[in-house]
């Protein structure tokens, strides 16, 4: 019979064309090959998978960093991949749209949980299961922020498996009604499907739009300019983060209902 275990231990090194020996026990999510890039650089680490769906680079710290893609899909089958090892955590490094009036761009989102509203998380647990991230993770990366004198937010996010709703003014009436901090693709199925299997999860999320306004939605112009300020920042609080927990050898424990 194949198991899930047998897909992973095979698909892991297919999708991004590392091995699996050379994954590392803390891992970095993120949707942007340029993170990927500036971390291979930044530690002169081999960057696989320039021919596959997924890139991936392991520091000699033993971090690791997987650009996955976009959407709840590709969240969901990376966090499937990730059980050929289970990690000791994953922190996602996305991007979201603020939904608040209070909201910036170019601040940083700690979700303390995530709307299921993508479908994908449906395969693996029953709707009403809240999709949460391991607090312990979220507390070395508030850690991180607070030392950098950088404010952050807390709060619900929406995920959604739609990209183009900007246009959409009932399924902009709806996400008021939700009373999200924020809106993205990712977020509520990697803490669900790392629920599931048994994977610490975390999020940093930056927030690089503003789309319940007009001027507001984002353009290539205004991405680019978000990644110029901020990107830089985000993947630094991300490796500084896995980093310290790796070294403290904190370990995070599993909640089952």
């Amino acid at each position: 019979m194949v198991t899930k275990l047998d897909l992973a231990t095979d698909w892991l090194p297919r999708y991004t064309g590392m091995p699996l020996e050379s994954f590392g026990s803390y891992v970095l999510l993120t949707n942007f090959y340029a993170y990927v890039q500036k971390f291979a650089e930044k530690y002169d680490c081999q960057l696989y998978g320039k021919d596959r769906p997924m890139q991936a680079a392991t520091n000699d710290d033993g971090l690791t960093i997987v650009n996955f893609g976009i959407g709840s899909p590709n969240a969901a089958t990376v966090m499937d991949l990730l059980t050929a090892y289970h990690p000791k955590a994953v922190l996602f490094l996305g991007k979201c749209g603020g939904l608040k009036s209070s909201t910036e761009i170019g601040n940083f989102i700690l979700p303390i949980g995530a709307i299921r509203g993508e479908g994908t998380s449906d395969d693996y647990l029953p709707p009403l299961v809240p999709a949460l991230p391991s607090f312990k993770l979220h507390k070395f990366v508030s850690e991180k922020l607070v030392q950098r004198n950088l404010d952050y937010r807390t709060g619900v996010i929406y995920t959604t498996n739609r990209r183009v709703w900007e246009h959409d003014d009932e399924f902009k009436q709806r996400l008021r009604e939700y009373r999200p901090i924020a809106i993205d693709m990712e977020v509520a199925t990697i803490f669900a499907v790392g629920h599931k299997n048994e994977i610490a999860r975390g999020a940093l999320l930056l927030v690089s739009d503003l789309p319940m306004t007009h001027e507001g939605i984002k353009t290539q112009e205004s991405d680019a300019q978000v990644n110029q300020d901020w990107a830089e920042t985000h993947l630094e609080i991300g490796i500084e983060s896995l980093t310290e927990l790796g070294e403290k050898g904190e370990k995070i424990k599993h909640f089952r209902y």
